[in-house]
Protein backbone atom coordinates (compact mmCIF):
# COMPACT_ATOMS: atom_id res chain seq x y z
CA UNK A 1 0.00 0.00 0.00
CA UNK A 2 1.06 3.60 -0.55
CA UNK A 3 1.72 5.20 2.83
CA UNK A 4 -0.87 7.59 4.25
CA UNK A 5 -2.84 7.55 1.00
CA UNK A 6 -6.01 8.42 2.90
CA UNK A 7 -4.56 11.90 3.48
CA UNK A 8 -3.47 12.90 0.00
CA UNK A 9 -4.81 10.44 -2.60
CA UNK A 10 -8.39 11.83 -2.64
CA UNK A 11 -7.03 15.30 -3.40
CA UNK A 12 -4.74 13.97 -6.12
CA UNK A 13 -7.60 12.08 -7.76
CA UNK A 14 -9.88 15.12 -7.58
CA UNK A 15 -7.27 17.46 -9.03
CA UNK A 16 -8.16 18.66 -12.51
CA UNK A 17 -5.32 20.76 -13.94
CA UNK A 18 -6.62 24.07 -15.24
CA UNK A 19 -5.99 24.99 -18.85
CA UNK A 20 -4.49 28.23 -20.09
CA UNK A 21 -6.64 30.39 -22.39
CA UNK A 22 -6.52 29.24 -26.03
CA UNK A 23 -3.54 30.67 -27.86
CA UNK A 24 -1.92 32.05 -24.69
CA UNK A 25 1.78 31.65 -24.04
CA UNK A 26 2.25 29.47 -20.97
CA UNK A 27 4.83 30.90 -18.56
CA UNK A 28 6.50 28.15 -16.52
CA UNK A 29 7.76 29.50 -13.18
CA UNK A 30 10.41 27.08 -11.95
CA UNK A 31 11.52 27.33 -8.32
CA UNK A 32 13.88 25.09 -6.33
CA UNK A 33 13.29 25.11 -2.56
CA UNK A 34 16.39 23.58 -1.03
CA UNK A 35 15.94 22.44 2.57
CA UNK A 36 19.65 23.08 3.01
CA UNK A 37 20.93 21.44 6.20
CA UNK A 38 24.74 21.31 6.50
CA UNK A 39 24.36 19.69 9.93
CA UNK A 40 22.26 16.77 8.68
CA UNK A 41 23.32 13.46 10.15
CA UNK A 42 25.02 15.13 13.10
CA UNK A 43 27.89 16.30 10.91
CA UNK A 44 30.92 17.85 12.60
CA UNK A 45 32.04 21.42 11.87
CA UNK A 46 34.55 20.40 9.20
CA UNK A 47 31.98 18.35 7.29
CA UNK A 48 29.42 21.15 7.45
CA UNK A 49 31.88 23.65 6.07
CA UNK A 50 32.96 21.26 3.31
CA UNK A 51 29.32 20.80 2.28
CA UNK A 52 28.70 24.54 2.00
CA UNK A 53 32.00 25.24 0.25
CA UNK A 54 31.18 22.63 -2.36
CA UNK A 55 28.06 24.57 -3.34
CA UNK A 56 29.84 27.92 -3.32
CA UNK A 57 32.53 26.54 -5.61
CA UNK A 58 30.66 24.19 -7.93
CA UNK A 59 27.21 25.73 -8.38
CA UNK A 60 28.32 28.82 -10.34
CA UNK A 61 30.33 26.64 -12.71
CA UNK A 62 27.19 24.72 -13.66
CA UNK A 63 24.49 27.38 -13.45
CA UNK A 64 26.24 30.03 -15.51
CA UNK A 65 25.71 27.99 -18.68
CA UNK A 66 21.95 28.08 -18.34
CA UNK A 67 19.34 30.81 -18.59
CA UNK A 68 15.61 31.30 -18.95
CA UNK A 69 13.69 33.54 -21.33
CA UNK A 70 14.69 36.58 -19.23
CA UNK A 71 18.40 35.64 -19.31
CA UNK A 72 18.26 34.75 -15.63
CA UNK A 73 20.27 31.78 -14.43
CA UNK A 74 18.61 29.12 -12.25
CA UNK A 75 18.91 30.23 -8.61
CA UNK A 76 17.91 27.96 -5.74
CA UNK A 77 16.43 29.26 -2.52
CA UNK A 78 18.33 27.84 0.45
CA UNK A 79 15.99 27.38 3.41
CA UNK A 80 18.66 27.32 6.10
CA UNK A 81 17.91 25.78 9.55
CA UNK A 82 17.75 28.71 11.93
CA UNK A 83 18.31 26.53 14.98
CA UNK A 84 21.68 25.47 13.51
CA UNK A 85 22.84 28.98 12.62
CA UNK A 86 26.60 29.20 12.12
CA UNK A 87 27.80 32.70 11.10
CA UNK A 88 30.70 31.45 8.98
CA UNK A 89 28.53 29.04 7.00
CA UNK A 90 25.72 31.51 6.44
CA UNK A 91 28.27 34.08 5.30
CA UNK A 92 29.53 31.63 2.69
CA UNK A 93 25.99 31.28 1.34
CA UNK A 94 25.59 35.06 1.51
CA UNK A 95 28.61 35.36 -0.77
CA UNK A 96 26.86 33.13 -3.29
CA UNK A 97 23.77 35.33 -3.01
CA UNK A 98 25.73 38.53 -3.55
CA UNK A 99 27.08 37.02 -6.75
CA UNK A 100 23.50 36.51 -7.95
CA UNK A 101 23.40 32.72 -7.73
CA UNK A 102 20.90 32.10 -4.88
CA UNK A 103 18.74 33.51 -2.11
CA UNK A 104 18.37 32.40 1.52
CA UNK A 105 15.20 32.01 3.57
CA UNK A 106 14.27 30.45 6.92
CA UNK A 107 13.83 26.82 7.86
CA UNK A 108 13.14 25.86 11.46
CA UNK A 109 13.17 22.56 13.32
CA UNK A 110 11.52 23.07 16.68
CA UNK A 111 9.78 21.03 19.34
CA UNK A 112 7.33 21.54 22.18
CA UNK A 113 7.04 25.28 21.56
CA UNK A 114 4.37 27.82 22.47
CA UNK A 115 3.28 30.86 20.47
CA UNK A 116 5.67 32.96 22.55
CA UNK A 117 8.75 30.74 22.29
CA UNK A 118 8.19 30.20 18.56
CA UNK A 119 7.91 33.95 17.97
CA UNK A 120 11.18 34.46 19.83
CA UNK A 121 12.95 31.89 17.66
CA UNK A 122 11.66 33.50 14.47
CA UNK A 123 12.79 36.97 15.58
CA UNK A 124 16.23 35.56 16.35
CA UNK A 125 16.37 33.93 12.92
CA UNK A 126 15.48 37.20 11.22
CA UNK A 127 18.18 39.04 13.13
CA UNK A 128 20.80 36.36 12.41
CA UNK A 129 20.17 36.17 8.66
CA UNK A 130 19.63 39.91 8.17
CA UNK A 131 23.07 40.46 9.67
CA UNK A 132 24.48 38.95 6.47
CA UNK A 133 22.28 41.07 4.20
CA UNK A 134 19.85 38.19 3.62
CA UNK A 135 16.05 37.83 3.60
CA UNK A 136 13.53 40.09 1.89
CA UNK A 137 12.39 43.64 2.58
CA UNK A 138 8.85 44.93 2.21
CA UNK A 139 9.02 47.73 -0.36
CA UNK A 140 6.27 49.69 1.38
CA UNK A 141 7.49 49.48 4.98
CA UNK A 142 11.09 48.30 4.90
CA UNK A 143 10.13 45.44 7.23
CA UNK A 144 12.20 42.25 7.14
CA UNK A 145 10.14 39.47 5.51
CA UNK A 146 10.96 35.81 5.04
CA UNK A 147 9.82 32.63 3.38
CA UNK A 148 9.49 29.54 5.53
CA UNK A 149 9.92 25.77 5.46
CA UNK A 150 9.07 23.70 8.53
CA UNK A 151 11.70 21.17 9.53
CA UNK A 152 10.46 17.58 9.74
CA UNK A 153 7.38 18.69 7.75
CA UNK A 154 5.45 19.32 10.99
CA UNK A 155 3.81 22.63 10.01
CA UNK A 156 0.94 23.67 12.30
CA UNK A 157 1.64 20.83 14.74
CA UNK A 158 0.60 18.39 12.03
CA UNK A 159 2.26 15.21 13.31
CA UNK A 160 -0.28 12.96 15.06
CA UNK A 161 2.08 12.57 18.03
CA UNK A 162 2.52 16.35 18.37
CA UNK A 163 6.29 16.13 17.96
CA UNK A 164 8.51 18.70 16.25
CA UNK A 165 6.21 21.67 16.67
CA UNK A 166 3.71 22.17 19.49
CA UNK A 167 1.97 25.25 18.04
CA UNK A 168 -1.48 24.67 16.52
CA UNK A 169 -1.81 28.22 15.19
CA UNK A 170 1.69 28.35 13.78
CA UNK A 171 0.50 30.11 10.62
CA UNK A 172 -0.67 33.08 12.67
CA UNK A 173 2.65 33.28 14.52
CA UNK A 174 4.52 33.11 11.24
CA UNK A 175 2.49 35.87 9.63
CA UNK A 176 2.86 38.14 12.64
CA UNK A 177 6.62 37.57 12.55
CA UNK A 178 6.79 38.77 8.93
CA UNK A 179 6.58 35.49 7.00
CA UNK A 180 5.35 36.10 3.46
CA UNK A 181 4.63 32.44 2.56
CA UNK A 182 5.18 28.85 3.59
CA UNK A 183 6.82 26.41 1.15
CA UNK A 184 6.74 23.17 3.19
CA UNK A 185 4.23 21.11 1.21
CA UNK A 186 4.07 18.55 -0.27
CA UNK A 187 5.39 16.06 2.26
CA UNK A 188 3.61 12.92 1.02
CA UNK A 189 3.86 10.09 1.77
CA UNK A 190 4.67 11.50 5.22
CA UNK A 191 1.85 11.68 7.74
CA UNK A 192 2.06 15.48 7.85
CA UNK A 193 0.81 15.86 4.27
CA UNK A 194 -2.08 18.31 3.93
CA UNK A 195 -5.33 17.13 2.35
CA UNK A 196 -5.34 20.14 0.03
CA UNK A 197 -2.87 19.52 -2.81
CA UNK A 198 -1.47 21.18 -5.94
CA UNK A 199 -2.61 24.58 -4.73
CA UNK A 200 -1.69 28.17 -4.02
CA UNK A 201 -3.92 29.15 -1.12
CA UNK A 202 -4.40 31.03 2.11
CA UNK A 203 -4.88 29.10 5.34
CA UNK A 204 -5.47 30.24 8.90
CA UNK A 205 -3.92 29.14 12.16
CA UNK A 206 -6.39 27.67 14.64
CA UNK A 207 -5.32 27.44 18.31
CA UNK A 208 -7.97 24.77 18.99
CA UNK A 209 -6.77 22.17 16.49
CA UNK A 210 -3.59 21.16 14.63
CA UNK A 211 -3.05 21.04 10.87
CA UNK A 212 -5.55 23.74 9.99
CA UNK A 213 -3.91 24.09 6.57
CA UNK A 214 -5.74 20.94 5.47
CA UNK A 215 -8.19 23.45 4.02
CA UNK A 216 -7.95 27.01 2.77
CA UNK A 217 -8.92 29.61 0.17
CA UNK A 218 -7.41 29.43 -3.31
CA UNK A 219 -5.50 32.48 -4.50
CA UNK A 220 -7.40 34.01 -7.39
CA UNK A 221 -7.26 37.07 -9.60
CA UNK A 222 -8.97 39.90 -7.77
CA UNK A 223 -8.48 38.24 -4.40
CA UNK A 224 -12.09 37.01 -4.36
CA UNK A 225 -11.92 34.60 -1.44
CA UNK A 226 -15.20 33.03 -0.30
CA UNK A 227 -14.80 34.14 3.31
CA UNK A 228 -13.47 37.12 5.25
CA UNK A 229 -12.43 40.05 3.13
CA UNK A 230 -9.47 40.51 5.41
CA UNK A 231 -7.73 37.58 3.70
CA UNK A 232 -5.75 40.25 1.85
CA UNK A 233 -2.02 40.53 2.45
CA UNK A 234 -0.72 41.81 5.76
CA UNK A 235 -3.97 42.25 7.69
CA UNK A 236 -2.54 40.49 10.74
CA UNK A 237 -5.46 38.06 10.96
CA UNK A 238 -3.40 34.86 10.97
CA UNK A 239 -3.94 33.91 7.32
CA UNK A 240 -0.79 32.93 5.44
CA UNK A 241 -0.04 32.11 1.82
CA UNK A 242 0.96 28.49 1.19
CA UNK A 243 2.86 27.65 -1.99
CA UNK A 244 2.68 23.95 -2.76
CA UNK A 245 4.70 21.87 -5.16
CA UNK A 246 3.34 19.14 -7.45
CA UNK A 247 1.80 15.97 -6.06
CA UNK A 248 0.67 13.28 -8.47
CA UNK A 249 0.84 9.61 -9.38
CA UNK A 250 3.75 8.69 -11.62
CA UNK A 251 2.62 5.78 -13.77
CA UNK A 252 5.89 5.74 -15.70
CA UNK A 253 7.74 4.57 -12.55
CA UNK A 254 5.76 1.69 -11.12
CA UNK A 255 6.42 -0.19 -7.90
CA UNK A 256 6.59 -3.94 -8.52
CA UNK A 257 5.68 -3.10 -12.11
CA UNK A 258 2.10 -2.43 -11.04
CA UNK A 259 1.53 0.39 -8.52
CA UNK A 260 2.33 3.98 -9.52
CA UNK A 261 4.93 5.80 -7.47
CA UNK A 262 4.32 9.11 -5.77
CA UNK A 263 5.50 12.21 -7.60
CA UNK A 264 6.09 14.83 -4.92
CA UNK A 265 8.59 17.11 -6.63
CA UNK A 266 11.58 15.89 -4.63
CA UNK A 267 14.98 15.91 -6.33
CA UNK A 268 17.42 13.52 -4.70
CA UNK A 269 19.95 10.81 -5.38
CA UNK A 270 17.17 8.24 -5.01
CA UNK A 271 14.79 10.26 -7.21
CA UNK A 272 16.80 12.25 -9.75
CA UNK A 273 15.13 14.66 -12.18
CA UNK A 274 14.08 13.38 -15.59
CA UNK A 275 12.21 14.85 -18.57
CA UNK A 276 9.16 12.70 -17.79
CA UNK A 277 9.08 13.98 -14.23
CA UNK A 278 9.44 17.57 -15.44
CA UNK A 279 6.51 17.12 -17.81
CA UNK A 280 4.44 15.71 -14.96
CA UNK A 281 5.29 18.72 -12.78
CA UNK A 282 4.17 21.13 -15.47
CA UNK A 283 0.99 19.16 -16.20
CA UNK A 284 -0.26 19.70 -12.65
CA UNK A 285 -0.76 23.33 -13.75
CA UNK A 286 -0.55 24.85 -10.27
CA UNK A 287 -1.59 28.46 -10.72
CA UNK A 288 -3.52 31.44 -9.46
CA UNK A 289 -7.19 30.98 -10.32
CA UNK A 290 -7.87 33.19 -13.31
CA UNK A 291 -4.20 33.35 -14.35
CA UNK A 292 -3.81 29.76 -15.55
CA UNK A 293 -1.20 30.71 -18.15
CA UNK A 294 1.31 31.26 -15.29
CA UNK A 295 2.19 27.74 -14.15
CA UNK A 296 4.07 27.26 -10.87
CA UNK A 297 6.55 24.40 -10.55
CA UNK A 298 8.06 24.41 -7.06
CA UNK A 299 10.32 21.42 -6.45
CA UNK A 300 12.27 20.65 -3.30
CA UNK A 301 15.47 18.96 -2.25
CA UNK A 302 17.91 18.50 0.62
CA UNK A 303 20.99 19.72 -1.18
CA UNK A 304 23.61 19.69 1.56
CA UNK A 305 23.79 15.90 1.66
CA UNK A 306 26.67 14.59 -0.41
CA UNK A 307 24.59 12.11 -2.41
CA UNK A 308 21.98 14.73 -3.28
CA UNK A 309 24.62 17.35 -4.04
CA UNK A 310 26.13 15.02 -6.62
CA UNK A 311 22.80 15.15 -8.48
CA UNK A 312 22.15 18.87 -8.02
CA UNK A 313 25.69 19.93 -8.95
CA UNK A 314 26.20 17.41 -11.69
CA UNK A 315 24.89 16.01 -14.93
CA UNK A 316 21.30 15.17 -13.80
CA UNK A 317 20.50 18.80 -12.93
CA UNK A 318 22.35 20.08 -15.98
CA UNK A 319 20.22 17.82 -18.16
CA UNK A 320 17.03 18.92 -16.40
CA UNK A 321 17.77 22.59 -17.06
CA UNK A 322 18.65 21.78 -20.66
CA UNK A 323 15.35 19.97 -21.10
CA UNK A 324 13.35 22.80 -19.52
CA UNK A 325 15.11 25.36 -21.71
CA UNK A 326 14.44 23.27 -24.81
CA UNK A 327 10.90 22.05 -24.14
CA UNK A 328 9.44 25.01 -22.22
CA UNK A 329 11.17 28.06 -23.67
CA UNK A 330 10.36 28.31 -27.36
CA UNK A 331 9.16 31.90 -26.93
CA UNK A 332 5.74 31.20 -28.44
CA UNK A 333 3.91 28.32 -26.81
CA UNK A 334 6.06 28.41 -23.66
CA UNK A 335 8.37 30.75 -21.81
CA UNK A 336 10.53 29.61 -18.92
CA UNK A 337 11.27 31.70 -15.85
CA UNK A 338 13.73 30.58 -13.17
CA UNK A 339 12.52 32.20 -9.94
CA UNK A 340 13.49 32.27 -6.29
CA UNK A 341 10.88 31.74 -3.57
CA UNK A 342 10.65 35.50 -3.01
CA UNK A 343 10.25 36.25 -6.72
CA UNK A 344 7.61 33.55 -7.05
CA UNK A 345 5.49 35.08 -4.29
CA UNK A 346 5.85 38.52 -5.85
CA UNK A 347 4.52 37.12 -9.12
CA UNK A 348 1.67 35.32 -7.36
CA UNK A 349 0.74 38.57 -5.60
CA UNK A 350 0.80 40.47 -8.88
CA UNK A 351 -1.52 37.91 -10.46
CA UNK A 352 -3.84 38.08 -7.46
CA UNK A 353 -4.10 41.84 -7.93
CA UNK A 354 -5.12 41.44 -11.55
CA UNK A 355 -1.81 42.04 -13.32
CA UNK A 356 -0.88 39.95 -16.35
CA UNK A 357 1.47 39.82 -19.30
CA UNK A 358 5.11 38.94 -18.66
CA UNK A 359 5.67 37.69 -15.09
CA UNK A 360 9.29 38.80 -15.29
CA UNK A 361 8.01 42.33 -14.68
CA UNK A 362 6.88 41.38 -11.17
CA UNK A 363 9.91 39.62 -9.66
CA UNK A 364 10.28 42.49 -7.17
CA UNK A 365 6.63 43.52 -7.04
CA UNK A 366 6.21 43.85 -3.26
CA UNK A 367 9.31 42.28 -1.78
CA UNK A 368 12.88 43.09 -2.73
CA UNK A 369 16.00 41.25 -1.71
CA UNK A 370 17.87 42.75 1.22
CA UNK A 371 20.84 43.33 -1.08
CA UNK A 372 18.72 45.55 -3.30
CA UNK A 373 17.12 47.27 -0.29
CA UNK A 374 20.52 48.10 1.17
CA UNK A 375 21.76 49.55 -2.07
CA UNK A 376 23.85 46.49 -2.85
CA UNK A 377 22.74 44.62 -5.92
CA UNK A 378 23.68 41.10 -6.88
CA UNK A 379 25.96 40.95 -9.90
CA UNK A 380 23.94 41.34 -13.13
CA UNK A 381 23.90 38.24 -15.27
CA UNK A 382 23.89 40.26 -18.48
CA UNK A 383 24.11 43.95 -19.30
CA UNK A 384 23.24 46.01 -22.33
CA UNK A 385 25.61 48.53 -23.79
CA UNK A 386 23.82 51.27 -21.85
CA UNK A 387 24.19 49.38 -18.55
CA UNK A 388 20.58 48.24 -18.08
CA UNK A 389 19.90 44.75 -16.80
CA UNK A 390 19.07 41.71 -18.87
CA UNK A 391 15.35 42.22 -18.23
CA UNK A 392 15.21 44.25 -21.43
CA UNK A 393 16.63 41.45 -23.56
CA UNK A 394 13.92 40.05 -25.80
CA UNK A 395 13.57 36.29 -25.99
CA UNK A 396 15.26 34.57 -28.85
CA UNK A 397 16.25 30.98 -29.50
CA UNK A 398 19.69 29.60 -30.29
CA UNK A 399 18.64 29.31 -33.95
CA UNK A 400 17.71 33.02 -34.04
CA UNK A 401 21.03 33.91 -32.45
CA UNK A 402 22.86 31.90 -35.09
CA UNK A 403 20.88 33.63 -37.85
CA UNK A 404 22.03 37.03 -36.64
CA UNK A 405 18.52 38.25 -35.75
CA UNK A 406 19.50 39.99 -32.52
CA UNK A 407 19.46 43.59 -31.34
CA UNK A 408 22.44 45.67 -32.42
CA UNK A 409 22.51 47.29 -28.95
CA UNK A 410 24.15 44.17 -27.61
CA UNK A 411 27.55 42.70 -28.00
CA UNK A 412 26.83 39.00 -27.72
CA UNK A 413 29.62 36.58 -27.12
CA UNK A 414 28.25 33.16 -28.00
CA UNK A 415 30.17 30.22 -26.73
CA UNK A 416 28.62 27.05 -28.10
CA UNK A 417 29.86 23.77 -26.75
CA UNK A 418 28.67 20.24 -26.41
CA UNK A 419 27.67 19.35 -22.85
CA UNK A 420 25.33 16.61 -21.66
CA UNK A 421 24.18 15.91 -25.23
CA UNK A 422 22.90 19.47 -25.77
CA UNK A 423 24.24 22.72 -27.20
CA UNK A 424 24.36 25.66 -24.84
CA UNK A 425 24.83 29.34 -25.55
CA UNK A 426 26.48 31.70 -23.09
CA UNK A 427 25.65 35.36 -23.59
CA UNK A 428 27.63 38.21 -22.07
CA UNK A 429 26.88 41.90 -22.46
CA UNK A 430 29.38 44.69 -22.68
CA UNK A 431 28.94 47.18 -19.80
Amino acid sequence: MIRNAHLWLPGVLRHRPAEAPPGATVHVLFCVADHFEPNVGGADAATQRRRVERWVTEYPRLARWHHDSDWKIPRPTFFYPAEAYQPDLVELLATLCREGFAEVEVQLHHHDDTDVTLAQKLEQAKADFARHGLLARDKATGQVRFGFVHGNWALNNSRPDGAWCGVNDELAVLQQAGCYADFTMPSAPHETQARKVNSLYYAAGDPTRPKSHDTGWDVRVGGQAPTPKDLAWGQGNGHLLLVQGPLALNWSRRKYGLLPRIENGEISAANPPTPRRADLWVRQAISVKGREEWVVVKVHTHGAREDNAAVLLGRPMDELWTYLETRYDDGARFRLHYVTARELVNIIRAAEQGLGGDPDCYRDYELTSALQHDGKSARPLCRTASGTTAKSVRHFSTRRLASGKVSDTFCLVAVAFRQSSAWHVSVAGVP
